[in-house]
């Protein structure tokens, strides 16, 4: 006749060690040099009875770098040692040294924090440098794009080679690429080939090639400095957005770098918040917001600003 399963488990937690060690690592993970710290035993002892219990199925255990964490598997027991064990935690509770182990636990746990401080405390100074040279500079802008409205249809006006649309592409459901340029536009289908929320379309700012109230967000980089009719080209952008809908610029503060005009057929050199708040208000656009930012060390072109509006909600009927 087989033995049920439960005479296993009770086999298993016969030893008051081996209960008094599932009660910390039922809420904690914790390495083998921890729990000895908690249970104030040796490593062979607490090795030899966490591989009791690891073959009773009581213990996981997950490797993380040069460590290994142990913890219980509670929702992995099978349902008779998922009744047990609240019986046995209850009995283990009300033993001598269950508070003990408890502030032993805590200790253990602290020295996990501090041993953390420890490390920013003296990194702080050199933290930002550190994580870049990590991870790079940007990361953190890349990930916050990932709070986007995954329903967006979005407008990338005057795209160029389909840098932004590249980047918010992956966020959105949508991204309608316009550009003046022949060139740019071919540069732009060859880099979004393959990516199929994006629609690279040959059109000028002052005559978008977007149906009305297409566009929960349009957006321009670098592109207002380039369009001889800025007020036109507000009033199309205000056109192709929904009710309510935003619009996001960006672009170069006043500067005195005539060689732009020549060289780069510049026709704007730069705008101050004044006129972009003017240029938005006078195109139909309210919560006019304009914000500086911030300098790149490494850059050689003038500072930047970006600057956000709303389309006006439709009024009640």
């Amino acid at each position: 006749m087989t033995a049920p399963p439960i005479l296993d488990h009770l086999a298993a937690l016969a030893d008051p060690i081996r209960c008094r060690m599932l009660v910390p690592l039922e809420r904690h993970e914790l390495t083998v040099n921890e729990i000895c710290s908690v249970l104030q035993l040796p490593q062979s002892t607490v090795s030899r009875h966490l591989k009791t219990l690891a073959d009773d199925g009581w213990v996981t255990s997950r490797r993380e770098g040069t460590s290994r964490f142990y913890g219980m598997a509670m929702p992995d027991l099978d349902p008779g040692a998922q009744r047990l064990w609240p019986l046995i935690r209850e009995q283990m509770a009300g033993t001598n040294g269950a508070d003990q182990d408890e502030r032993r636990l805590k200790s253990v746990l602290s020295k996990r924090r501090s041993k953390s401080e420890e490390f920013f405390a003296s990194a702080s100074g050199q933290w930002d440098h550190l994580r870049a040279g990590l991870f790079g500079d940007r990361f953190h802008l890349h990930a916050l794009l990932a709070l986007l409205d995954p329903a967006l249809t979005v407008g990338d006006l005057g795209c160029g080679t389909g840098q932004v649309s590249e980047l918010i592409a992956p966020h959105v459901s949508k991204v309608v690429a316009v550009d003046g340029s022949t060139d740019m536009v071919q540069a732009a289908r060859r880099r979004l080939k393959g990516v199929p929320q994006v629609a690279v379309r040959r059109g000028d700012m002052e005559a978008l090639p977007i149906d009305d109230e297409q566009l929960d967000v349009a957006i321009t980089v670098l592109v207002l400095h380039h369009v001889p009719e800025l007020p036109r080209a507000l009033a199309e952008m205000h056109r192709v957005l929904k009710c309510g809908g935003r619009v996001l610029l960006v672009d170069m503060l006043p500067h005195d770098r005539l060689e732009y005009q020549q060289q780069m057929g510049h026709v704007w050199l730069g705008f101050s918040e004044k006129a972009i708040k003017r240029l938005l208000e006078s195109a139909g656009f309210e919560r006019v917001t304009v914000s500086n930012l911030p300098a790149d060390e490494s850059a050689k072109g003038p500072s930047l600003f970006v600057a956000t509006a709303r389309r006006k909600l439709a009024a009640a009927s």
